[in-house]
């Protein structure tokens, strides 16, 4: 979803660094403890430097939901991102993103219509009550608001594996429509001891998905045909590229690369699990890393005694994280210096209410 971002002013969008990391200095001094900047893994290391929080998705879902003293909460990440601060945090706090044009591809090839026109058809065909719709949280708002109306949850990479159990459980028919990420929903489901029998993929763009209501009737897992570019780049070549050049080496990747990729990893798990397993590892150790390259680089700075690479040498950051950058946030800081709120992400109430609902299910059941 494209949102416009306004130009910046002059005194900001031809500024030199130097002068911005004076400025974002400058307003965090000023606005003191009523400021909170959540910082996501992906961003640049010279926004990180200014994070006083950074995680993966999870993580900064239960800061923001802890965080009740600040009343600026600015997020510098990607929008479905303040958008669940926002749901999470009190109505008197304020979240803000620097650029509103920090989006998500994959959240975006998903749409509420879209999964609305796919739950309608299921109706026809199955028993919906034993649907369980269940939502990556690189997601809109209101998908996060449409899963938590019917009976589903919201899920991490860290957590995908727990909340797709609790919805398998929940009857002894459940069947889970996974979206938007199809990768992680099949990765998590091979995870489980299922198998491409219990599967389909529901493609937005055609009758049914593009399956027959038999396949739809018998599927366990309808995945969403949605994915990540930039671990949708990793592929197994890549993985047979690393082994030759480190025989030694180990390889560990994002469960939102494919499942060919996954399956010849030595390792898999979330954007945590990755950073806790490279930092864990013990002097000399050496791996390929198949996740967004500003965190490999980052980790690589961080652990001069280890070899870490990314497995594919021309992989691109992500380019909607990439937005975020010290013109901007010198900007959103000044601004709230001066008592102006810009760029604020506000949830609807309506869509708010379930979305929470959602939400909260994600973590009760971490």
């Amino acid at each position: 979803m494209f949102r416009m971002q306004k130009p910046l002013p002059p005194e900001f969008s031809e500024a030199g660094d130097s002068f911005l990391i004076e400025s974002i200095k400058r307003s965090k001094e000023i606005l003191g403890e009523s400021l909170f900047i959540l910082g996501h893994h992906y961003q640049r290391d010279d926004i990180i430097q200014f994070a006083d929080a950074r995680g993966d998705s999870l993580a900064l879902s239960k800061l923001a939901a802890a965080q009740t003293a600040a009343k600026y909460i600015v997020f510098c990440g990607v929008h479905f991102m303040a958008e669940a601060a926002d749901i999470l945090t009190s109505d008197d706090q304020i979240v803000i993103l620097p650029d509103l044009n920090a989006g998500c591809s994959m959240a975006d090839m998903a749409n509420i219509d879209q999964v609305s026109l796919c739950w309608q058809d299921l109706e026809a065909i199955v028993d919906i009550k034993n649907v369980v719709p269940i939502t990556y949280i690189n997601s809109a708002a209101n998908l996060k608001a449409f899963v938590g109306r019917y009976g589903g949850s919201v899920c991490t990479s860290s957590n995908a594996q727990s909340v797709v159990k609790w919805a398998l459980n929940k009857s002894e028919n459940s069947k889970i429509i996974f979206f938007p990420d199809q990768h992680l929903g099949r990765n998590t489901a091979y995870d489980l001891g299922f198998n491409e029998n219990d599967m389909v993929v529901w493609d937005p763009h055609m009758e049914l998905g593009g399956n027959d209501k038999q396949e739809l009737a018998d599927a366990k897992f309808i995945l969403w045909k949605g994915h990540c570019s930039i671990h949708q780049r990793f592929s197994t070549s890549n993985i047979a590229d690393f082994r030759k050049q480190y025989p030694n080496g180990q390889v560990i990747v994002h469960p939102e690369c494919s499942h060919d990729v996954v399956s010849e990893a030595d390792l898999a798990g979330s954007t945590d699990y990755i950073i806790k397993t490279i930092t864990a590892a013990p002097t000399g150790a050496i791996f390929g890393v198949g996740t967004e390259i500003h965190l490999v680089n980052r980790l690589a700075t961080e652990h001069p005694d280890k070899t870490i690479v990314s497995l594919d040498p021309l992989v691109c950051p992500c380019a909607t994280m990439f937005r975020i950058d010290l013109k901007h946030l010198a900007w959103i800081l000044n601004m709230l210096t001066k008592g102006t709120v810009t760029n604020q992400i506000k949830v609807e109430k309506d869509i708010q209410e379930f979305a929470k609902l959602a939400l909260d299910r994600m973590l009760e059941i971490v």
